[in-house]
């Protein structure tokens, strides 16, 4: 194996370590108590902007929020863009990054598929797989795989138990419009320009109408139909309204990894033994 071989090995390992620990950084964040600040909705406007071939290119919410700052005491106002439509005095959780000078809305975000510390623990695992690998080391190398295989194993069994804990209620949303991203434009190598679409929906919680421009998105503009119904999923217990609920098929494929970390572990201790 050439030397640039080898330290291609370090790359995907050195890729997830370092989303994981933004990840993780983040998850603090939104844990520290002083770090966070309630804050009341004054004004929310709807913004859409197209292009020439009438497709959107921007379509989001203006919000203006007032909150009182815990360093002055002093009520301050902000605007913020959000993909969220707030009704006027809704309150809101806004939080501080470290070193920022104006809090950040704390908008609900789909759960990543694996925790923030898995996925930095993993990237760190993976890094060293490849140190491992490089000075031929195959023992320690296969147990470092193994517990790669039974830590992503766990958690997404574990993520599809908690999920399927919360008891989401189904929630019936009609598609109203698509929001349209362009992510490439078209040049000599790629033909054509490439978009991503999202849906815009409307649906009835607790009596009132709610608009959100949704986090799932396809490669395809016809996936999503204005018109067309698709099922989101109400936690009644913190509010939140999510996109995905629990799913076996990931519950299938967390045990299939453990299955195979663990195999993978009892086949290093026969050749350690």
């Amino acid at each position: 194996m050439t030397e640039l071989s080898q330290l291609f090995l370090y790359l995907p390992g050195m890729i997830i370590f370092l989303v994981g620990s933004g990840q993780v950084r983040n998850w603090f964040l939104a844990r520290r108590a002083d770090a966070c600040v309630t804050a009341g909705v004054i004004s929310c406007k709807h913004v859409v902007k197209k292009d020439k071939k009438d497709r959107e290119i921007y379509n989001y919410y203006d919000v203006t929020v007032e909150y009182r700052n815990p360093k002055t005491g002093h009520k301050e106002r902000l605007a913020v863009k959000s993909p969220t439509e707030y009704v006027t005095a809704q309150q809101v959780r806004m939080y501080w990054n470290r070193g920022g000078g104006k809090p950040v809305l704390a908008e609900y975000r789909e759960e990543f598929l694996f925790h923030p510390w898995v996925t930095m623990i993993g990237g760190a695992l993976l890094i060293l797989l490849a140190l491992e690998q490089n000075r031929g080391r195959e023992v320690q190398a296969m147990v470092c795989l193994s517990l790669i295989l039974i830590g992503a194993g766990l958690n997404l069994t574990i993520a599809y138990a908690c999920l399927k804990k919360r008891r989401l209620q189904p929630l019936e949303a009609e598609i109203m419009a698509l929001y349209t991203r362009q992510i490439s434009r078209e040049t000599k190598i790629l033909k054509g320009a490439k978009y991503t679409y999202y849906p815009v929906v409307r649906y009835e919680l607790n009596g009132q109408e709610n608009f959100r421009r949704c986090n799932m998105n396809s490669s395809g503009k016809h996936t999503f139909r204005p018109g067309e119904f698709l099922t989101l999923y109400y936690d009644p217990e913190s509010g939140d309204v999510l996109e995905k609920h629990a799913r076996a098929g990931a519950a299938a494929v967390g045990l299939l990894l453990v299955l195979t970390g663990l195999l993978s572990g009892a086949s290093i201790l026969s050749v350690v033994l």
